[in-house]
């Protein structure tokens, strides 16, 4: 076996330091997904031992080095007191005799930290021993490489943590060491002497080609996963298996609404995108029985209402009245799911698709379902014309009294409760409201109550309500953590215990903000992450009002806090911190200034979102460019002189002969023929003469002098001189 001295050169300094962050890569992982802190003290015995290492420091000195390092870290992470007083020793020692007990007893589940973190420190020490040995002593590390991805990407698939960034590292790593480690071999096969210029012509392209290879792995596009994330279903089964709940879900609409709760995860995958004058929801369908763990429909035959483009949609989310000012906007929608209905915004009117195609509403959930010569189809397009709601306050305020003109069957279907729910939900309820006198004030106390500290929006740590526990209950006063179908559940909940007809919508919220498309309109992308669900409260002679409980969110509905009956704008004293801005105002010379700096805006935020998305491109980009400009530069003795020949060739001026006289001295001194301090042009010339045995340079002063001293220039000097320079200028070529 032939070994290798350790050379204290920088491409083995490199080759240590690439090997550390491959080791680094092993305990990326451990704080994620153990118990494992201070992940630092055991970089820093990595660290230490790779120096010691590199430099040549002796066995036993190194050695000794490592256990005062272990000892003293053991005992900052274990003990209390100085390092230097001696009451720790005993137990340190007698807790290593008590786990070296249990090791030859097998009992691996008694052993304590102190000694795992020992253990640990022992094997870390083995792992530098091996990349010292792989690099140094045989010249290979692919098997560890190997075992690193493997070990990465193993982590990645099964467990939570993500390994995108740890496989990039790895390989650009782990080809940086191969490409070091072979051209050492070549050197040592064919027993040539190791330079500075060598190492340069193979370093370079190397680190080129990494370079190029992970700009390409970035940009390149991607197929999807052959097959889904393993994970979440093997936590889901665990879940399931239990007989708990439905386990970890995927975001996203889904009609099954009888069982809520749970985690789940996210999906970016676009469901549609849409060109919009304001920001709203989009409402695929509502449900009215709440079950104790979830919600159903109260209908069990589907009734469903046909009818074609162009005629008036059969749905009436608000009643047309005095205490409802309007605006008529469109909204363009362009799907990528095929789904076999429509999302629409509240107040909905109209649609506009392709001929042929007819529409039935599901009266029992308003959900509008789309048909083909009476099978169901998935729109590409279609075009939505709709009114935008502006609830008068005082209106809704006053609304409680024309309560007696509901049917006895509407409250009974939109204030149903299951005969199981805990009492204390409702008298939640009328705790929150107690000194609100109008449906109004305790529908808006009941939103205002979610955005108390003690609850929190998580989309992860939910509980399942077991089959004893209602799912409204467990998170007002048990879990009160979840998220949207936890917070719209009892909000819809809470409002019916105290008498307000209340139903439960689920759909998109508005997506996020693309670009601006013209037109006034702006481009909004939504996703499967867009998913949720929020509520509607019905008020007499006025229709269904949205209202957003779930922390973070805002619905954007318009509330004009007036007088009752007034002309007037006059907002209520104690109101204006709730007024919501309006979506889309009256368009006055003032309003279109700000449309022109809020354009201005969102062009900025377009530029914004665009380096957001594409950072990582980006910064490839710029660091490959810094790269190659870089190169150009160390190598601009090969292709500068070529460029001014170039540039001076197809001259013809005489004017033009001093710059390119002093362009030549540049390209001198850089070649490394520099002139002195004193030194005149005629005594330089010569030297430079005598460097390259010609007279050319002589020549050329000569008659750059004669323009120096007499300020003329014999006509035609350039013509003649031309050749003359550009045969000097050739020889600085490196």
């Amino acid at each position: 076996m032939t070994s290798h001295k350790v050379q204290k050169d920088l491409a083995t300094f490199l080759l240590y330091v690439l090997g550390f962050l491959l080791l680094w890569e092993w305990l990326r992982p451990l704080e994620q997904l153990t118990d494992t802190s201070n992940i630092t003290v055991f970089l820093i015995f990595l660290m230490l031992s790779l120096l010691m290492s590199f430099y040549g420091v002796s066995p036993l000195l190194s050695g000794f080095i490592k256990v005062l390092y272990v000892v003293y870290v053991l005992h900052f992470l274990y003990f209390e007191g100085a390092f230097f007083q001696t009451s720790w020793i005993s137990p340190f020692w007698e807790d290593l005799i008590y786990n070296f007990s249990l090791m030859a007893d097998r009992d691996w589940s008694s052993i304590t930290n102190l000694f795992r973190s020992l253990l640990f420190f022992v094997l870390l020490g083995l792992m530098t021993y091996l990349i010292q040995y792989w690099l140094i002593n045989r010249r290979q590390i692919f098997i560890f490489l190997f075992m690193t991805l493997v070990y990465i990407t193993v982590l990645d698939t099964f467990t939570p943590y993500v390994a995108n960034g740890a496989i990039v590292r790895t390989v650009i790593a782990g080809f940086a060491v191969m490409g070091i480690l072979t051209f050492y071999r070549l050197l040592d096969k064919e027993g040539i002497k190791k330079e500075v210029s060598l190492s340069r012509k193979w370093m370079v392209p190397l680190a080129l080609l990494i370079a190029v290879s992970a700009g390409l792995g970035f940009t390149a596009p991607k197929a999807e996963p052959m097959w889904p994330d393993p994970v979440p279903f093997i936590k889901s089964y665990g879940q399931n298996s239990g007989g708990n709940g439905p386990g970890i879900q995927k975001i996203g609409y889904g009609e099954d609404d009888s069982r809520l709760g749970g985690p789940f995860i996210g999906d970016n995958g676009v469901v549609f995108r849409a060109e919009v004058e304001s920001r709203h929801y989009w409402k695929v369908e509502t449900k009215d029985t709440y079950t104790g763990k979830g919600w159903v429909t109260s209908q069990p035959e589907e009734e469903f209402l046909p009818f074609g483009m162009g005629e008036d949609i059969p749905v009436s989310s608000f009643i047309d009245n005095n205490a409802i000012e309007t605006t008529e906007e469109t909204s363009s929608v362009y799907t990528f799911m095929n789904y076999p209905h429509v999302v629409y915004p509240l107040g909905v009117k109209s649609i506009d698709a392709p001929p042929f195609i007819t529409y039935e509403l599901e009266t029992a959930t308003e959900k509008i379902r789309t048909l083909d010569g009476g099978r169901p189809v998935a729109l590409d397009q279609y075009k939505l014309r709709f009114e935008v709601p502006e609830y008068s306050v005082t209106g809704l305020k006053s609304a409680e009294t024309n309560a007696g003109v509901l049917p006895d069957e509407f409250l009974a279907r939109y204030t149903q409760l299951p005969d199981e729910l805990p009492n204390r939900v409702r008298e939640l309820a009328l705790e929150i409201t107690q000194d609100k006198t109008d449906w109004f004030e305790k529908a808006r106390e009941l939103e205002r109550y979610f955005h108390r500290s003690e609850y929190n929006y998580d989309q992860q740590d939910v509980a399942v309500p077991d089959e004893d526990e209602d799912y409204v209950d467990q998170f007002l006063f048990d879990t009160k953590q979840g998220y949207c179908d936890n917070f719209s559940s009892s909000m819809a909940v809470m409002a019916r215990s105290i008498g307000l007809p209340a139903r439960w919508v689920k759909g998109y919220t508005e997506g996020e903000f693309q670009q601006p498309t013209g037109s006034g309109l702006r481009l909004f992308e939504v996703t499967n992450n867009n998913a949720h669900s929020w509520v509607e409260i019905y008020f007499p002679e006025i229709g269904w009002v949205p209202f957003e409980p779930t922390q973070g969110f805002s619905n954007n509905i318009q509330f004009n806090f007036d007088n009752a009956g007034q002309n007037t704008n006059q907002a209520e004293p104690e109101e204006p911190k709730e007024t919501e801005t309006p979506v889309k105002p009256e368009k006055t010379e003032e309003k279109v200034a700000d449309e022109s700096s809020f354009s201005i805006k969102e062009i900025w935020e377009s530029v914004k979102a665009f380096f957001a998305d594409n950072w990582k491109v980006i910064g490839i980009a710029v660091l490959t460019g810094a790269l190659l400009i870089l190169m150009l530069y160390q190598k601009r003795g090969k292709w500068l002189p070529h460029y001014f020949v170039w540039r001076f060739k197809q001259t013809e001026k005489d004017e033009h002969f001093p710059k390119a006289y002093l362009i030549l001295l540049k390209e001198l001194d850089r070649y490394g023929l520099k002139r002195k301090n004193g030194q005149t042009l005629r005594e330089y010339a010569k030297y430079v003469d005598s460097f390259f045995s010609t007279k050319e340079m002589s020549r050329l002063t000569s008659r750059y002098e004669e323009l120096i001293y007499r300020g003329v220039l014999k006509e035609g000097s350039w013509t003649e001189t031309k050749e003359l320079w550009e045969n000097l200028i050739k020889k600085t070529i490196a």
